[in-house]
């Protein structure tokens, strides 16, 4: 019979790290920040007066962006800022917009002209190549 147990953490798979994490960017709402006001200690001879928690070392609260939707939980995904538009071009930013953006007609996923084009349609151009073989 066996006596001793030996007991291990392992790390979930790639694929289920990466779809829980897809899962809550996909959920993840905008939020405001504001400090809270909360009186910091005066007694400074006492050692232990001018020392916080670690988990009340920042002082803030995230507050919802839309005052409908709840606060975030501690393991929600949050954001202060949309993300600039990639549709339109913004030289500042780097983005060139869509002009000139190579897609798949054919395809529904991340690489189709619907999504790619934002919607804008799009000319479909077919080229021959003639090269030399072997």
């Amino acid at each position: 019979s066996c006596t001793v147990k030996t007991c291990w953490m392992r790390l979930p798979s790639f694929r289920s790290v990466g779809d829980a994490l897809k899962d809550r960017f996909d959920g993840a709402s905008r939020v405001l920040m504001s400090n809270s006001d909360v009186e910091t200690p005066v007694l400074r001879n006492d050692p232990g007066a001018h020392r916080v928690p670690r988990r009340d070392r920042y002082r803030f609260e995230l507050r919802p962006y839309n005052p409908d939707h709840k606060a975030p939980g501690a393991k929600d995904l949050v954001y202060l800022e949309s993300s600039p538009g990639f549709c339109e071009k913004n030289p500042r930013l780097g983005i060139p917009g869509t002009h000139g953006r190579a897609c798949n007609d054919t395809s529904i996923g991340v690489d189709g002209c619907d999504l790619m084009c934002c919607g804008r349609g799009y000319k479909t151009e077919t080229k021959f190549v003639v090269e030399r073989c072997n």
